[in-house]
């Protein structure tokens, strides 16, 4: 298949559709390829580079092994900076990381030491995670890195002690949907926080949806379509923790019902649940990422005067519809 034209660029399924992007962020997010060495992930990243610059299938290599390659290269690799991203950061790591700390959150909630301990790793974890699928057109100083890590983790602190105080004479169940709340309050917090400086400058705006070739132009920058994305990841985040930390705890209260000798084993019951969460994150992790498209739109007649006038200065056809990464 080598000197056969390709797009590499062109993804294999629909990204307009909910179907296609999920077909897509459910090989992306596969957790398996956070196992991925360093040199498999150069070699996939050299294959697309080399396919991106030709138009053509590199020597050596099969259509499919070059599509392969892609999709381990999107699961490393940022969609903005084309830069190597930190393992943790990565969507691939999404089902390992998050069924520890999810399933820990469902066991370890009935003191103000265990909550403080969980929401405080899931808020560390949750920053890095902001952190390296953020724009990076919109750098962030390390100042607003820390306000916005100890924003999220006090008020996921405060939240959950509040309710756990409050919920203290209400069924089990109840009580364990507190963290829910608080990762929800948290992510509220968090991802706008850490993402302020696209707040602020906006975030940048092209006629490109990259469904073909990978051609950036940016036309203007707007902080409205920065508030649209940061909404949708927002939204996002909270949906993905819904059957973990909403529908499980219904199974787990039944499971302590039926088994509690087994249940009231701290170490057993977190083998369980971050077991059940697990299952759960390999579904909820594409579903989230797939609810809204990464290349989001957004209308010209939406944006700020501001955005619009820049726009106008640097094309001389004003397209109705703009693009921007939203990130992840």
């Amino acid at each position: 298949m080598a000197g056969v034209p390709v797009d590499i660029d062109k993804p294999l399924w629909d990204q307009r559709t909910f179907y296609g992007r999920f077909q897509h962020f459910l090989r992306i997010t596969n957790p398996l390829l956070s196992l991925k060495s360093e040199q498999e992930l150069e070699k996939a990243a050299d294959l697309v580079k080399v396919a991106r610059s030709t138009g053509l299938v590199p020597n050596g290599v099969s259509l499919d092994e070059l599509q392969t390659a892609k999709v381990l290269y999107d699961s490393a690799y940022h969609p903005d900076s084309g830069e190597r991203m930190n393992l943790i950061g990565r969507m691939s790591f999404q089902v390992p990381g998050g069924m520890v700390i999810l399933g820990s959150m469902l066991v370890y909630y009935r003191t103000t030491l265990q909550v403080f301990m969980v929401q405080w790793v899931n808020q560390s974890f949750n920053a890095l995670v902001n952190y390296t699928n953020r724009n990076v057109n919109s750098s962030i100083t390390n100042r607003q890195i820390g306000v916005a890590y100890a924003g999220a983790t006090t008020g996921a602190v405060g939240v959950s002690v509040l309710l756990n105080s409050l919920v203290k004479r209400a069924p089990p169940l109840v009580a364990r949907w507190v963290p829910f709340v608080a990762v929800a309050a948290a992510n509220c917090i968090n991802i706008p926080t850490m993402r302020q400086r696209e707040l602020v400058e906006g975030v940048g705006l092209s006629r490109n949806d990259f469904t073909g070739k990978r051609e950036e132009d940016e036309l203007g920058r707007s902080r409205v379509a920065a508030v649209k994305g940061i909404s949708q990841v927002t939204f996002s985040r909270i949906f993905m923790t819904i059957p973990t930390l909403l529908m499980l705890p219904v199974l787990s209260t039944r499971l302590e019902r039926r088994y509690p000798l087994l249940m009231r084993n701290n170490i057993a019951a977190a083998g369980l649940q971050t077991l059940f969460c697990g299952i759960l994150l390999c579904f909820a992790v594409p579903v989230g990422c797939a609810l809204f498209p990464q290349r989001s739109s957004i209308s010209y007649d939406w944006l700020e005067k501001e955005a619009q006038l820049q726009i106008k200065n640097n094309t001389d056809s004003v397209p109705k519809i703009l693009y921007f990464n939203k990130g992840l």
